[in-house]
Order: structure tokens, then sequence, then C-alpha cells
């Protein structure tokens, strides 16, 4: 990494540089592509003010931080401008997937692949339901990753199915008559 450290109201001391220069290396590991830092430290009156530029290849990471020592004000935008690169990576790579997860894909390579066999095959599956209110079935639907939930409804001792529908909200089916 090319660094370049500027110094403001402060005499230029060669430790300072060594200690801002080896910190922004381990910074290498982070990177994809070759990156420059400008790194401006100066002081006013009793703050000393570290400044950290990050530029490189889609990548432009400002931060700057103070404290009484030169030092710690170093180190905690050092510890800034990790927080913000870790996050800037993880924005670009969710980016590159398209916003698809790593949920998504499993879902997909879970699915088995359809037969192309032109009719329908009828899988039985056998459901156990139980009385219980509206309110407790929707309760008892966001704790299961079904799309759908078979009870008897309490009150008035019919068979509902309560479904997740496509737009979020939850759909009931009660029979008539």
């Amino acid at each position: 990494m090319q660094t370049s450290v500027t110094f403001k109201n402060l005499d230029p001391s060669d430790h300072l540089k060594s200690y801002v220069s080896t910190k922004l290396d381990r910074f290498d590991k982070l990177l994809d592509n070759p990156a420059e830092a400008q790194v401006v430290l100066s002081v006013e009156k009793i703050r000393h003010i570290a400044e950290i530029r990050l530029k490189g290849d889609r990548l432009n990471i400002v931060c700057r931080e103070n404290s009484s020592d030169m030092y710690s004000s170093i180190d905690l935008a050092l510890d800034k401008l990790e927080k913000q690169l870790k996050k800037q990576k993880a924005k670009i790579k969710n980016h590159r997937q398209g916003g698809r997860g790593e949920d998504r894909t499993e879902k997909e390579a879970a699915q088995p692949a359809k037969p192309e066999n032109p009719s329908p095959q009828v899988i039985v599956q056998n459901l156990e339901y139980k009385p219980m209110d509206i309110e407790e079935a929707t309760m008892q639907m966001e704790l299961i990753s079904d799309n759908f939930l078979v009870f008897r409804n309490a009150r008035t001792n019919k068979i509902n199915v309560l479904y997740r529908r496509n737009d979020g909200d939850l759909g009931l089916i009660q029979p008539t008559g």
C-alpha cells in the first residue's frame, strides 16, 4: 500500500511515519486491489487529530479521529477505517451476488429436479391438527417455516387453513355451510 504522511502544526517524526505505515500494512489483506493512503496528523491546541483517506479501485474511505494523544488518535482512526472497509467489502460482495444471500442458493439446491412426466404426482401427507384460536394460529405461523398451517378453529370447531401470501400477509381459508 502506498502511504503518504503529512504533518500539520507538528514536528515530522520518522517514528510516527513508521507506526502509521506498519499499522496500515495490515489492511493489505482486506483490499483486493492496490490502494493509496493519505494520512494527515495535526495538532490544534490540545487535540491531536489523525485523518486517514484510503483511495482505491471502487473505494474511497475517509475517517477522522481526535484525542489527547497522537498514537491513540491514530489507533482510533484505524479502527474506524477497518469497520468502514469491512462494511464496504460486504456491500460490494452483496451487490455482486445480485442481493442474493446464501439462503436462496441453499433453497435452490435443496429442491429436486422436476421430472419430465407430464402428469402431476400426488404426494400424501398426514397432518395432526389441534383446536386453537385464529390469533394463536398466527403466532404459530410466525414460528414455523411452512407456508401453511392446518388447525381446528376452537370457536367454530371446523378445519381452517392459514397460509402465507406472496405479499407477506397471511390468508385464512374457512369452510362455509
